[in-house]
């Protein structure tokens, strides 16, 4: 849904919360950085569950200064970058993992990525994470129009934070927020500057996501993001199941077609197995509020992700069952458009705009299922919102690349 942000509301929104504890770890106007750091509730004499916060500046390789935030409680662990675009790299708590074993091993400084490689995939030079957003200027695979070379996914997951800020609610539950401002700023076309923010209260199963884009430019300027949803084992496993309250499913391209039937289950990692990728159309309730949901074949663990189909319309899954080692892996990508080129989405009229000074939020949740009971629950709401109509399924891809 896009506002029109008042200077004053901008203001509010990256000053320091009411009643909380701030902290600037970068600032690249102040000249701000505060690289190797920590904090924990017991140094800020905060009761209630205890947690701490470090951020680590990484040493060696391609992950030579690359700088990882990591929030540990009594709940989740939630490692991050700043250096790559605010992206959540990996998630852990109750006996369970939020992520996947990617053939990257490294956090790759974006320095080291020429995202142009491989005409124009080198974004899986880095791809390694749990969540990472795929925008904000252009999303999708790679493709040229009007003489330009459209990257994979856009830049906003390799790119730095100029500012990034954590503030801690003094009052219980002593909610810790997480902001990072991410600028996609080019001489005479993108100047959108994205306000990234995590938000988590220690020992809870969720976390939250609230980012809000606005158009720097005295132009109207395109926008698209896919959150590029990623889990791997313990929950992605044969027999594993995912569920979303479907209106509407077809295949990304005729080899998903072959597995079109089977949208809703896994198989095991599979030698030769090529990525399959569907587009859904989700049903929502009244205030536009749906679900997604991947579980385990037992169905004790799970993660489930809400959002909001008013700001994010569509949902991608992609599966990559292929072997371990090549990285076995599926993703839930709520998002403003589909995953083909620019080009395409273009002339299927999936493309946003903001006028200039105009600001749009997206905002999603991650709850990490931890046994059977929260399964069924989650399951239980994701039958509410689809009711009595069946998903449908449309077997001709909506667009070839």
């Amino acid at each position: 849904m896009k506002k029109l942000v008042s200077l004053s509301a901008v203001i509010s929104l990256i000053s320091c919360a009411v009643n909380a504890q701030t902290f600037v770890l970068t600032d690249t106007e102040k000249g701000i950085e505060q690289g190797n750091w920590q904090t924990d509730s017991q140094k800020l004499n905060i009761a209630g569950p205890r947690f701490s916060l470090q951020q680590q500046v990484l040493r060696g390789g391609k992950q030579e200064g690359t700088k990882v935030l990591t929030l540990t409680s009594s709940g989740l662990t939630i490692t991050l970058s700043p250096t790559r675009g605010m992206d959540i790299l990996h998630v852990e708590g109750f006996d369970a993992r939020l992520g996947w074993d990617s053939p990257v091993t490294e956090v790759v400084n974006p320095a080291y990525i020429n995202l142009e490689s491989r005409n124009g995939l080198g974004w899986l030079d880095g791809f390694n994470e749990m969540m990472v957003r795929c925008g904000y200027e252009w999303t999708g695979h790679p493709g040229v129009e009007n003489g330009t070379l459209y990257t994979l996914h856009g830049r906003a997951g390799n790119t730095p934070a100029s500012k990034v800020v954590v503030d801690i609610a003094d009052a219980a539950p002593h909610e810790i927020r997480i902001r990072g401002l991410l600028k996609e700023n080019t001489f005479k076309k993108s100047n959108l500057e994205t306000w990234t923010e995590l938000r988590y209260t220690p020992g809870s199963p969720t976390f939250s996501i609230h980012d809000r884009v606005t158009n720097r430019a005295d132009y109207p300027r395109d926008y698209q993001i896919i959150y590029h949803s990623n889990f791997g084992k313990p929950l992605l496993e044969e027999g594993a199941v995912f569920s979303a309250p479907i209106k509407q499913i077809s295949p990304f391209n005729d080899y998903a077609r072959a597995g079109l039937k089977n949208w809703a289950t896994y198989q095991g990692p599979t030698k030769g197995f090529d990525e399959m990728v569907f587009n859904i159309e989700p049903y929502a309730d009244a205030q536009g509020k749906t679900l997604a949901m991947l579980h385990n074949r037992r169905g004790d663990r799970g993660v489930a992700i809400g959002f909001d189909t008013r700001q994010l319309p569509l949902l991608t899954l992609w599966k990559n069952t292929d072997t371990e080692r090549q990285g076995y892996v599926t993703g839930i990508e709520p998002g403003t458009n589909y995953a083909y080129p620019v080009k395409i989405e273009r002339e299927q009229g999936r493309i946003k705009q903001l006028q200039p000074g105009q600001s749009t939020d997206f905002d999603l949740s991650y709850t990490l299922l931890k046994d059977a009971e929260q399964v069924g629950e989650y399951q239980k709401k994701i039958k509410a919102l689809q009711g009595d109509q069946s998903p449908k399924l449309v077997e001709t891809p909506i667009a070839v690349e």
